[in-house]
């Protein structure tokens, strides 16, 4: 686009300099310096009040326009983000690497007759114990030896592995009741749901640390399952199907991109503990209030400024509730039915928890500003 162009669309080209990365960003000539901090979050995971917009040595002021501040068409700034205002896993700093995993050579055992016994033996193993455990061995694919399990299978771990594909025939393991796959690169076609949906006794599924940017709909025929772990990727939802899993009872999306809940998520009526910290939310379905055996509810490091207004007098037995890093006041908690019932149940966990040390005027520390 021309300079001409770029004048008569109303935009200004600018970069900003964040972590050793120069961020290019267009933006409307009339937006304010909060519209453009407001831009830089999905870029930097950096929640807009923990941004400090630099412009040639001055601090720009967040009610400002672009025009007002002097910040033309080619500008560049400088971002510093505060401490602890992260979301989505922290500041993007570089693209993000799987853990090194150990080689072959790690592996070999100075007696050889000893490894050739249990190489032969491992089936035979994995039979009598119902568990396949192949963590940390450097897999690209799963062996053909774990097809052979059958319903033998009740425990299936591939974590910090290289795999590459989760193939239909999984669902010949139709016992499996764990299935384990944190660390292993997965992008979103990697895994073959399909061969999931006859999985009827799976109770937990872990997919944490991968890069999945969206949850099919074959989640929905996980009927059975009680864990789900999806922390750790590059989520931008959660889908509606979820709300079919009525039996969930701990749901862990912690340190992705979610923006949006379903509302849904209130049919989810077995659910104890939900980690939704380190996300893009700014504001919670009011559904989440018929979670009524909702115990430990974790919303660190969102852009929440204000949450559900029944959630107190619904969730009757929750007794931990995270805002650290979010704009929830207080004030504005206690203006919410139900109250001084959930800070009871606090101040009375705390005080089991900590014995003595913990006095019952304990203030209120969960993250919620004092101001």
């Amino acid at each position: 686009m021309s300079k001409g162009e770029e004048e008569s669309s109303g935009n200004v080209n600018i970069t900003v300099k964040f972590s050793g990365k120069s961020i290019p960003i267009s933006v409307a000539k009339d937006s304010t310096i909060k519209d453009l901090k407001s831009q830089l979050q999905s870029l930097t995971n950096v929640l807009p009040r923990g941004q400090k917009l630099i412009f040639k040595g001055k601090l720009l002021v967040d009610g400002m326009t672009l025009m007002e501040s002097e910040v033309m068409n080619g500008a560049k700034l400088m971002l510093m983000a505060s401490h602890g205002l992260h979301q989505g896993g922290g500041p993007i700093l570089k693209e993000a690497q799987t853990r090194p995993r150990r080689t072959e050579n790690d592996y070999k055992r100075t007696d050889a007759r000893t490894e050739v016994i249990m190489d032969k033996n491992r089936l035979e193993r994995w039979k009598a114990t119902g568990v396949v455990a192949l963590a940390e061995c450097n897999l690209k694919a799963i062996p053909d030896e774990v097809w052979a399990c059958g319903s033998s299978a009740r425990v299936l771990d591939l974590n910090n592995n290289c795999i590459q594909d989760v193939p239909d025939k999984i669902s010949c393991l139709n016992s499996i009741q764990k299935l384990l796959l944190n660390a292993n690169a997965f992008s979103d076609e990697a895994i073959h749901w399909e061969g999931l949906k006859p999985l009827k006794y799976l109770t937990v599924l872990s997919i944490n640390q991968n890069n999945l940017t969206a949850l099919p709909s074959a989640l929905g025929s996980l009927t059975s399952l009680r864990q789900l772990h999806v922390a750790n990727n590059k989520l931008t939802s959660l889908p509606n199907e979820i709300g079919i899993l009525t039996q969930l009872e701990v749901l862990k999306a912690n340190n992705n991109r979610i923006a949006t809940i379903p509302a849904c998520i209130g049919e989810c009526v077995s659910l104890i503990e939900v980690d939704l910290s380190a996300n893009f939310l700014s504001e919670l379905p009011e559904t989440f209030s018929k979670l009524h055996n909702l115990k430990v509810f974790y919303l660190g490091n969102n852009g929440l400024k204000s949450l559900p207004c029944t959630l107190f007098k619904g969730c009757l037995q929750l007794a931990t509730l995270d805002l650290h890093n979010t704009e929830i006041t207080m004030d504005l908690l206690r203006q919410f039915e139900g109250w001084e019932e959930f800070d009871e149940r606090r101040r009375s966990k705390h005080q089991k928890q900590l014995d003595f040390r913990v006095a019952s005027s304990a203030a209120f520390d969960e993250g919620a500003d004092k101001n």
